[in-house]
């Protein structure tokens, strides 16, 4: 039968996948070993920008500084989460992705091992000289006396009516699913931790209280299950703060030495009050819920009077720090209750004040010598306009104009020295100096389970790495005794091995099999 142009065109055409096919193939790449050790470095790798740039669930004042300091780069790096990498869109894929690989990958592998687990070792091959391994010598050796040799060196052994088949090493592919497990483990407690726990920041001044409520935070980060009831109902009061460093005459001369906070704790209202000294990775823990000191800072003390001689503003005022190594820091205070305008300053803290010509600087993280350098400000604060607006920025404020003269370096104010502003608008005053610490409060309910499987993948990859897969055959006829090994785990050294077991198996030998 002669076919036409066309059924032969029809004939000749490539057969397609198909949706079905596609899908099938889709799986068994996503599902394979190379594509999980891939979803896996890239895990780690897209973990690196969480270390390297500062993330806002951690402390969000690091960021508001990176703002300052470049605020074109800061913005770019917003648009792909680089201050959020863990709440990422990409980094939730690649977690999914990894998540799925692991699941079809690992449960066809366990099946499969618990198969092979049970499978008896397979019988003696006909020619055991034909293997790797093998050795013959003449010995009255008994099939039963082989097993036993062979069952004190923890092999698991098989018998036939000639032959002794004998095999261990399954520990390895265990402890290679057990660290693959283990990892599927850590990705739904770390994922158990997302849903069900919390993360919340939150700065408080000496003498200042805080209770552990939504409201309380300065930023909080709820899991999708998480309610205000949720929270533990604990609260304190830092009572002091202390940080200590290296003094002069040394090389390092204002490095850090000790952080403690000291606070009076209650773990829920109505409970006995206890002190806690917080110190770093040190947290505070109740019931679980873990608050951590992770920054402090200076907070110096104002007073401000506006124009009709009523006291508008008075307290503390958190500082950020601008100079990690003197703790020079940037302080903004606004004061919309002054009267007849609205007041607001730029200052600049200076921990240990030294002139320096006609500049002041500061040489030491501690305020030896605390002063504070002032530029007013009067007009619109803006506050009525319904906008955010940051508490530690002047820059969005228009409508706010400079009184008197702006100098680069005013003289800086002693605490318990006054400023008078120009033009009858008020004065303010340097009271004191208090300090701030910055906290960030989690509850991780996958903490532990992470713990533990991070365990037990260490030790799983301990014995994917160290114990070798082996069979050895030992058949005997017409008092020949004939030996094979085989290792089944590509690279290991089993000759010396092999040579202890045929040893142990001739008697001639003189060595013992009590191993």
């Amino acid at each position: 039968m002669t076919l036409t142009d066309e059924e032969q065109k029809e004939v000749t055409k490539p057969v397609g996948l198909g949706v079905v096919g596609w899908l099938r193939w889709g799986w068994r790449t996503l599902t394979s070993m190379r594509t999980a050790l891939i979803l896996l470095f890239l895990f780690a790798l897209a973990s690196v920008p969480g270390s390297v740039f500062p993330q806002r669930n951690v402390d969000a004042s690091l960021v508001a500084r990176y703002y300052a300091n470049d605020p074109v780069k800061a913005e770019w790096l917003d648009r792909f989460w680089l201050f959020d990498v863990f709440h990422s869109p990409w980094f939730a894929a690649i977690y999914l992705l990894l998540f799925l690989s692991l699941v079809g990958c690992v449960l066809p592998r366990t099946l499969a091992h618990l198969k092979e687990i049970r499978r008896k070792p397979p019988a003696a091959p006909r020619n055991l000289l034909r293997l790797p391994h093998h050795d013959e010598f003449t010995a009255d050796l008994t099939i039963a006396e082989a097993a036993a040799t062979l069952k004190k060196r923890r092999f698991r052994v098989e018998t036939g009516p000639d032959w002794v088949a004998a095999e261990k090493g399954h520990l390895r592919e265990t402890g290679n699913l057990v660290f693959h497990v283990a990892l599927l483990v850590l990705l739904i407690a770390v994922g158990a931790g997302g849903l069900y726990g919390y993360k919340g920041n939150v700065l408080v001044v000496e003498g200042d209280g805080f209770a552990n409520t939504v409201a309380a935070y300065d930023r909080y980060v709820p899991g999708a299950s998480v309610s205000a009831e949720s929270l533990e109902p604990f609260s304190f009061k830092l009572t002091d703060f202390q940080a200590t460093y290296i003094g002069p005459g040394h090389e390092k001369v204002g490095q850090p030495l000790t952080f403690s906070a000291t606070l009076s704790v209650k773990d829920a209202p109505g409970a006995a009050e206890r002190v806690v000294d917080l110190r770093v990775n040190e947290p505070l823990d109740v019931n679980g819920t873990l608050t951590y000191l992770i920054g402090h800072g200076y907070a110096p003390v104002f007073k401000v009077t506006d124009g009709q001689g009523q006291v508008a503003y008075e307290g503390p005022v958190p500082c950020l720090t601008s100079n990690t190594s003197t703790y020079e820091s940037e302080c903004v205070i606004k004061v919309p209750d002054a009267r007849p305008q609205q007041l607001a300053f730029l200052g600049r803290f200076l921990p240990s004040t030294l002139p320096v010509g006609e500049e002041w600087i500061s040489v030491f993280p501690g305020a030896a010598n605390p002063t504070v350098q002032v530029w007013p400000f009067a007009g619109d604060l803006g506050l009525d306009s319904g906008e955010p607006q940051s508490v530690y920025d002047l820059s969005a404020h228009k409508n706010l104009k400079p009184l008197g003269t702006m100098t680069v370096q005013p003289r800086p104010l002693a605490v318990g020295e006054a400023l008078d502003l120009p033009g009858g608008a008020g004065k303010i005053e340097f009271t004191g100096v208090k300090e701030w610490i910055s906290l960030q409060t989690t509850y991780d309910p996958g903490r532990m389970p992470a713990l533990v499987a991070s365990i037990a993948a260490v030790l799983g990859l301990v014995f994917s790495l160290t114990i070798r897969r082996r069979r050895v055959w030992v058949r005997m006829k017409d008092g020949r005794v004939t030996v094979g090994g085989l290792s089944r785990t590509e690279g290991s050294n089993f000759t010396d091995e092999f040579a202890e077991i045929v040893a142990s198996l001739n008697p001639r030998s003189g060595v013992s099999d009590d191993r």
